[in-house]
């Protein structure tokens, strides 16, 4: 699983540039994140500013069924289309707005909203500003993501279709 990771998120200088211009964007808020580690995600795409995201585990426990973790996206940036076998998500949305799709509706979150997402529903969100998301759900497992772009499987599975 450590590989199929290090084909989908940044690395060296870039990492650490990224990293600081979140803690920067976070500390002007009045806001200080958790020392744990920080995964910016490109999807395996290289094109972070336009599809990306930066995930913090604060708990990702597979044993015990639960995980949360913090989701920081810069405006602009896309999670791409994607749903899960396995995890059902609740996303609440600590600051900023995030433009959230499921084929059903398409819905902007702020600062206080909430959004729940069940099993296999497909779901894509975008920042519209510079967003600070809280998700809570059952533990995050790199093969349970399955996107709409055979790209991204190719690197999640060897296939373009899991």
């Amino acid at each position: 699983m450590d590989d199929i990771l290090k084909q989908l998120e940044l690395s060296g200088t870039e990492k650490a540039e990224v990293l600081s211009k979140i803690h920067a964007v976070v500390q002007s808020w009045g806001l200080k994140l958790p020392d744990v580690p920080a995964c910016p995600l490109h999807f395996g795409l290289h094109d972070f500013y336009r599809v990306g995201e930066t995930e913090l585990d604060i708990n990702n426990n597979v044993e015990q069924g639960y995980c949360g973790k913090l989701i920081f996206m810069f405006k602009g940036q896309i999670c791409p289309w994607h749903h899960h076998r396995i995890k059902h998500e609740t996303f609440f949305l600590i600051k900023g707005r995030v433009e959230f799709k499921t084929p059903e509706e398409t819905v902007t979150l702020v600062q206080g909203d909430r959004k729940i997402v069940h099993q296999t529903l497909k779901h894509e969100f975008t920042a519209l500003e510079d967003s600070l998301i809280l998700e809570s759900s059952k533990p995050d497992l790199v093969d349970d993501s399955i996107f709409d772009d055979p790209r991204i499987n190719q690197i999640i599975f060897g296939t373009a279709t899991p």
